[in-house]
Protein backbone atom coordinates (compact mmCIF):
# COMPACT_ATOMS: atom_id res chain seq x y z
CA UNK A 1 0.00 0.00 0.00
CA UNK A 2 1.37 3.39 -1.01
CA UNK A 3 1.00 6.08 1.63
CA UNK A 4 0.78 9.75 0.82
CA UNK A 5 2.45 11.87 3.46
CA UNK A 6 0.88 14.90 5.08
CA UNK A 7 3.77 16.92 3.64
CA UNK A 8 2.76 15.94 0.09
CA UNK A 9 -0.80 17.15 0.77
CA UNK A 10 -0.05 20.57 2.29
CA UNK A 11 -2.00 22.38 -0.45
CA UNK A 12 -4.95 19.97 -0.38
CA UNK A 13 -8.15 20.59 1.60
CA UNK A 14 -7.91 19.01 5.07
CA UNK A 15 -4.12 19.31 5.18
CA UNK A 16 -3.51 23.03 4.76
CA UNK A 17 -1.65 24.68 7.61
CA UNK A 18 -4.64 26.93 8.35
CA UNK A 19 -6.94 23.94 8.82
CA UNK A 20 -4.48 21.79 10.75
CA UNK A 21 -3.56 24.63 13.11
CA UNK A 22 -7.19 25.67 13.69
CA UNK A 23 -8.24 22.10 14.43
CA UNK A 24 -5.31 21.70 16.83
CA UNK A 25 -6.12 24.96 18.64
CA UNK A 26 -9.76 23.99 19.00
CA UNK A 27 -8.87 20.58 20.40
CA UNK A 28 -6.30 22.01 22.82
CA UNK A 29 -8.56 24.85 23.99
CA UNK A 30 -11.04 22.33 25.34
CA UNK A 31 -8.56 19.53 26.11
CA UNK A 32 -10.66 17.22 23.94
CA UNK A 33 -9.48 13.65 23.50
CA UNK A 34 -9.15 12.44 19.92
CA UNK A 35 -11.06 9.16 20.21
CA UNK A 36 -9.81 7.81 16.89
CA UNK A 37 -6.19 8.27 17.89
CA UNK A 38 -6.84 6.85 21.35
CA UNK A 39 -7.51 3.51 19.64
CA UNK A 40 -5.47 3.89 16.43
CA UNK A 41 -2.28 5.75 17.37
CA UNK A 42 -0.46 7.86 14.79
CA UNK A 43 1.10 7.22 12.38
CA UNK A 44 -1.11 4.15 11.91
CA UNK A 45 -3.66 4.53 9.08
CA UNK A 46 -7.06 5.80 10.22
CA UNK A 47 -8.96 6.73 7.03
CA UNK A 48 -12.62 7.77 7.06
CA UNK A 49 -12.93 8.99 3.44
CA UNK A 50 -12.00 7.69 -0.03
CA UNK A 51 -12.47 9.64 -3.24
CA UNK A 52 -15.06 8.60 -5.80
CA UNK A 53 -12.40 9.30 -8.45
CA UNK A 54 -10.48 6.16 -7.54
CA UNK A 55 -11.66 3.26 -9.70
CA UNK A 56 -10.84 0.72 -6.96
CA UNK A 57 -10.69 2.45 -3.59
CA UNK A 58 -9.62 -0.76 -1.79
CA UNK A 59 -6.67 -1.43 -4.06
CA UNK A 60 -5.41 2.14 -4.25
CA UNK A 61 -6.27 2.84 -0.59
CA UNK A 62 -5.63 6.55 -0.91
CA UNK A 63 -8.00 7.68 1.76
CA UNK A 64 -7.82 10.49 4.25
CA UNK A 65 -8.93 11.04 7.78
CA UNK A 66 -11.56 13.74 7.39
CA UNK A 67 -13.98 12.69 10.12
CA UNK A 68 -13.18 12.94 13.82
CA UNK A 69 -14.83 12.09 17.12
CA UNK A 70 -13.63 13.90 20.21
CA UNK A 71 -14.59 13.54 23.85
CA UNK A 72 -14.28 15.80 26.85
CA UNK A 73 -11.55 14.95 29.36
CA UNK A 74 -14.23 13.76 31.81
CA UNK A 75 -15.81 11.40 29.28
CA UNK A 76 -12.54 10.20 27.71
CA UNK A 77 -11.79 7.42 30.20
CA UNK A 78 -15.27 5.98 29.62
CA UNK A 79 -14.73 5.53 25.86
CA UNK A 80 -14.06 1.80 25.56
CA UNK A 81 -14.12 1.26 21.78
CA UNK A 82 -13.95 3.11 18.47
CA UNK A 83 -14.62 1.73 15.00
CA UNK A 84 -14.31 3.08 11.49
CA UNK A 85 -16.83 1.16 9.39
CA UNK A 86 -14.77 0.79 6.21
CA UNK A 87 -16.99 -2.00 4.79
CA UNK A 88 -19.76 0.61 4.32
CA UNK A 89 -17.64 2.24 1.60
CA UNK A 90 -18.22 -0.89 -0.52
CA UNK A 91 -22.01 -0.65 -0.30
CA UNK A 92 -24.00 -0.03 -3.46
CA UNK A 93 -24.08 3.77 -3.95
CA UNK A 94 -22.09 4.57 -0.79
CA UNK A 95 -21.00 7.86 0.63
CA UNK A 96 -17.34 8.73 0.21
CA UNK A 97 -17.26 9.02 4.04
CA UNK A 98 -17.79 6.01 6.30
CA UNK A 99 -19.56 5.96 9.68
CA UNK A 100 -17.65 6.13 12.93
CA UNK A 101 -18.90 4.46 16.09
CA UNK A 102 -17.65 4.81 19.63
CA UNK A 103 -18.75 2.80 22.64
CA UNK A 104 -19.11 4.56 25.96
CA UNK A 105 -19.30 2.75 29.29
CA UNK A 106 -21.65 4.69 31.56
Amino acid sequence: MRRVSHKALLNVVSHTSIEVEALGRLQQAHEWIDIGRKFVPAPERCFTWWSYRSPDWTRNDRGRRLDHMWASPDLGPQIVAHKVLEPCRAWRRPSDHVPLICEVSL
